[in-house]
C-alpha cells in the first residue's frame, strides 16, 4: 500500500529511503533552497508547506519551512506530484507557462534544479522506489 504524496506517512517513508542510500549518491554541486507552497492537497487543510534544500550537497525534500529560501514556488498538489514523483518535466513546463506555477524570488535557482541534480542508476532506483510507494 502506498502513501499520499507529502503525507506524514509519505515523508517518513521517503526519509527511510534516503537513509538507506545515505552516502551513496553523487553530491549536488549547486546550493538550491526552495520553499514550496502546495495548494489543493487532499489532506492537512489543503495547503502544505514543503521545501527542497541541496545546500548540504544532498537533495533533501521535506515538509516545513526554510529561512531565507532562494525562491518560493506555489503550485497545486497534482502539479507538484507530477513534477516531484513522476518527474514529468513537460507537465512542469506546461504548468509554468499557464501560470499554475508561481515563483517569488530567484527564478534561475528554480530552473537550475533541473540540471543541478546528478542522475545515475542509483538516483533512478531511488526515484523509482519513491514513485512505487506513492499513491
Amino acid at each position: 500500500m502506498g502513501h499520499l504524496f507529502l503525507s506524514e506517512e509519505w515523508v517518513e517513508a521517503t526519509k527511510a529511503i534516503r537513509t538507506k542510500y545515505e552516502g551513496q549518491t553523487p553530491k549536488v554541486e549547486t546550493s538550491i533552497r526552495l520553499s514550496l507552497v502546495i495548494t489543493d492537497a487532499p489532506f492537512g487543510g489543503g495547503t502544505i508547506n514543503s521545501f527542497i534544500d541541496s545546500s548540504s550537497g544532498d537533495l533533501l525534500m521535506d515538509v516545513g519551512a526554510l529561512d531565507n529560501p532562494d525562491a518560493t514556488i506555489t503550485t497545486d498538489y497534482e502539479t507538484a506530484r507530477k513534477i516531484f514523483v513522476e518527474q514529468d518535466q513537460a507537465a512542469g513546463m506546461q504548468a509554468f507557462m499557464t501560470g499554475k506555477i508561481k515563483v517569488q524570488g530567484d527564478l534561475m535557482k528554480m530552473m537550475a534544479l533541473q540540471t543541478a541534480v546528478p542522475s545515475n542508476e542509483l538516483t533512478h532506483q531511488i526515484a523509482d522506489e519513491i514513485k512505487a510507494m506513492t499513491d
